[in-house]
């Protein structure tokens, strides 16, 4: 794609990022085939190649963001199917990040959308606000319906819908630090802290955890960490997002400084894959630049690690139907597509695969809230593919997926590492009923 950025403009190392990207686009348009929005909503300027254009057009041109741009932009999910696609290696999650941002510093939304971001930045991050806001939201939960029927209040209805039913149970070991290997130890790594899943379902770090001491690994969380800025960060507030990249980095530096690190695991693959670029995120600031690309390449998620490691034997009854899905965050973000599936497989349970699984569920972050119909949309979609395969439960390595899919359909849905640690020992994951069946 041809560029006409100015000397001056190319001096800003956001914009010579971006305009790098946009010369790598060929205009091929095989993007278009991949992309949920555009399958969704059929219009060019809901596809990467669209978006692309927009993109250039306002950085090019250094003009302010308009109500048109933010709409086009904020529609995308970042679900980086259009990066698997491309044959050119347009690094399109680049771009878009730094659009979200010019838009946030350019252009005044409306009062009731600039209010629910703010909150949403403030509220998600907070594991102590976050639950406080779940209290409020089960007590509001079943007006969730009466309020989505007041114009420009959908979103807010769509976050009710998504809080859980009942309070969430506040892990035993929230506040330990070390769990020691048991027997010799193999190996040593840190476990991202996290946000939201803590809250939402404390369980699948806690089953990472017996899987991976029983397996010989030391697991620390050190002091310090938290959320890893990805919440933010997709909603263009930069600030926020590299605080918390750099209280990560700070946090396992002691670590790999200290006793060391073999790896940095996280459960959550949309945080894995913000992480896996902290590299980036953080390279202009000499501070920064060389500790967070050591701990972009320290990352893993617990499925890249656990591959690469023979599992317990497993020790209930093999063949239960297990329908997997791949997270976006996971098979484009981070490119990890075959280890979760192989993992299942080696435990004893039968993998299917449903169709489109290229395709986002609709989570995507705060997407669910801040688009519900498109989310809406996408969520059916991806529930009545899985449900096409007729499983026993359904398996997810996001917690983002977790919530979404388990919003439009009674079968259980877990995360991988739960039924990895299940089938070599551990407590069952699923609902009374299930659990019984599969042993």
């Amino acid at each position: 794609m041809q560029t006409h950025f100015s000397l001056a403009q190319l001096a800003d190392p956001q914009v010579a990022r971006s305009e790098q990207i946009l010369r790598a686009c060929v205009h091929c348009g095989f993007c278009t085939a991949t992309c949920p929005t555009y399958a969704l909503l059929g219009d060019e300027l809901d596809s990467p190649r669209g978006r692309i254009y927009l993109i250039k057009d306002m950085l090019e041109n250094d003009r302010p963001a308009t109500a048109e741009v933010a709409k086009h932009i904020d529609r995308c999910l970042s679900c980086l199917s259009c990066m698997t696609t491309c044959p050119s290696g347009v690094h399109y999650m680049h771009l878009v990040d730094h659009a979200r941002d010019h838009i946030e510093k350019t252009y005044k939304r409306p009062l009731l959308d600039r209010t629910l971001r703010a909150v949403l930045a403030k509220v998600l991050p907070s594991r102590s606000l976050f639950r406080l806001s779940l209290a409020g939201a089960m007590l509001a939960r079943p007006f969730a319906g009466m309020i989505g029927q007041v114009p420009g209040l959908a979103p807010v209805a769509a976050m009710l819908k998504l809080a859980p039913a009942r309070p969430a149970t506040r892990s035993a070991s929230e506040t330990v630090r070390k769990f020691p290997a048991l027997g010799a130890r193999r190996a040593r790594v840190a476990l991202l802290d996290g946000c939201a899943q803590p809250v939402l379902r404390p369980e699948i770090d806690e089953a990472a955890i017996r899987l991976l001491t029983r397996m010989g690994v030391e697991v620390v969380r050190p002091v310090g960490g938290g959320c890893c800025g990805s919440l933010t960060h997709h909603m263009g507030k930069e600030e926020p997002a590299l605080a918390n990249a750099r209280a990560n980095v700070d946090a396992w530096w002691r670590e790999i400084e200290g006793e060391g690190l073999d790896a940095i695991l996280v459960t959550t693959s949309g945080c894995g894959t913000t992480i896996k670029d902290y590299g980036h995120m953080l390279r202009l600031e000499p501070a920064y630049a060389e500790k967070a690309a050591k701990v972009s390449a320290l990352a893993k998620d617990v499925s890249e690690f656990l591959a690469a490691r023979e599992l317990p034997a497993p020790v209930i009854a093999a063949g239960m139907r297990v329908a997997y899905h791949s997270a976006c965050s996971l098979q484009h973000g981070q490119k990890v597509k075959t280890a979760p599936k192989e993992l299942l497989q080696r435990a004893g349970f039968t993998v299917l695969e449903p169709a489109e699984g290229h395709l986002c569920c609709g989570s995507a972050g705060t997407y669910n809230i801040l688009q519900p119909e498109i989310a809406g949309r996408l969520r059916d979609r991806k529930v009545a593919n899985i449900e096409a395969t007729r499983p026993q439960v359904i398996a997810a390595g996001n917690i983002g997926c977790l919530t979404q899919i388990g919003g439009g359909t009674a079968i259980p849905a877990v995360h991988t590492v739960e039924l990895l640690d299940w089938a070599t020992g551990g407590p069952s994951p699923l609902p009374e009923p299930f659990a019984v069946a599969a042993e």
